[in-house]
């Protein structure tokens, strides 16, 4: 160490190959005024300028999985992490600060090669800052298989419950993030797309309330917060999609509306949150126009927590589920 800079050599953190300006952050350590806070443990690695850190995994060939790291930015800039694992890869920006801590937990997946079953996952800081301890902090890298959920004769739509997901570290209460722009092949969130600008927030009931089952998505960024899944259906038949609309007792309080969308049609779901857990079910029947049939949720407002009114929160979405209707 020379100072907080790793210097020790590529091998230098134990488990892991680093390569680049990588610095070894003690929680509580201060840059200029700003306090530096660690989410678990004791130390964290922060990322420089094209600086990345990277592991070896077993892996089984073929299967689908899910990696969650806990991240902080540490300076103004726009920042953004490459995680891969090759031939995947995905950008994630980091620059949207969703919880009040400063440290936000984001998914991301991949599939194991179908010819190896010995990879390296690689979290790679892509940004030329002119001071490179500008780069973003990170912690907590956790891994769990994915199986991909299938649709059944008792609803159409695939994980429809979301109890398939990212690993959610037990020891933080704010949820995992599933990063804007992420399509069905490799999501984090089996069967679901996050089709907008922002992500959404997969959170657990250990710490939240949660409609049903055990797990569930929040809605935190209003309209550019927003999922998606394309359903098969028969042309001419109709459908009833319902859904559980509440809030996730973590203060988020006021009026809430989600809006679903089945093809062309929409209903829109009011739902006055205290902040304190609840929630209510929905209907929207229509009749599809195709073999395909794309279904949508999103919020309609942004909200933030009143506990700290930095934190962004929204209705939370849980229990979907689509049905054929079968003619009186």
């Amino acid at each position: 160490m020379n100072g907080t800079v790793v210097i020790g050599g590529r091998y230098s953190i134990p488990e892991w190959e680093i390569l680049g300006f990588v610095e070894y952050i003690k929680s509580g350590q201060k840059q200029g005024d700003m306090l530096l806070v660690v989410p678990e443990g004791a130390f964290a690695v922060r990322l420089g300028n094209e600086a990345s850190i990277k592991q070896r995994l077993n892996v089984t060939k073929g299967m689908y999985y899910s990696v969650t790291f806990s991240a902080a930015r540490t300076c103004a800039q726009e920042e953004q992490l490459n995680v891969s694992v090759a031939p995947d890869f995905g950008v994630l920006p980091i620059q949207t600060v969703y919880s009040s801590s400063g440290w936000d937990s984001y998914a991301w997946a991949f599939q194991a090669p179908s010819n190896i079953d010995v990879v390296e996952l690689i979290i790679h800081n892509p940004g030329v800052e002119e001071d490179p301890a500008c780069g973003p902090l990170i912690d907590g890298v956790g891994i769990r298989t994915l199986y991909p959920p299938r649709a059944t004769n008792k609803n159409i739509l695939k994980n429809g419950g979301f109890e398939e997901g990212p690993y959610i570290f037990p020891n933080t209460s704010w949820g995992v993030l599933i990063p804007p722009n992420i399509e069905d092949d490799h999501s984090p969130l089996p069967g679901w797309m996050v089709e907008s600008l922002k992500a959404v927030k997969y959170i657990d009931s250990a710490h939240f309330s949660v409609p049903q089952g055990r797990r569930a998505v929040e809605l935190v960024a209003g309209k550019e917060s927003a999922i998606a899944q394309v359903a098969r259906t028969i042309p001419g038949k109709t459908y009833a999609l319902s859904f559980s609309v509440g809030d996730a007792n973590n203060a988020c309080k006021g009026s809430m509306i989600v809006e679903a969308f089945a093809g062309q049609d929409t209903i829109k779901v009011p739902y006055e949150s205290k902040g304190k857990g609840g929630f209510k079910r929905a209907v929207l029947r229509f009749k599809a126009v195709s073999t395909r049939t794309r279904i949508m949720f999103l919020s309609t407002f942004y909200t933030m927590r009143s506990d700290d009114f930095s934190s962004l929160c929204g209705p939370v979405l849980d229990d979907v589920r689509l049905l054929s209707l079968r003619k009186p």
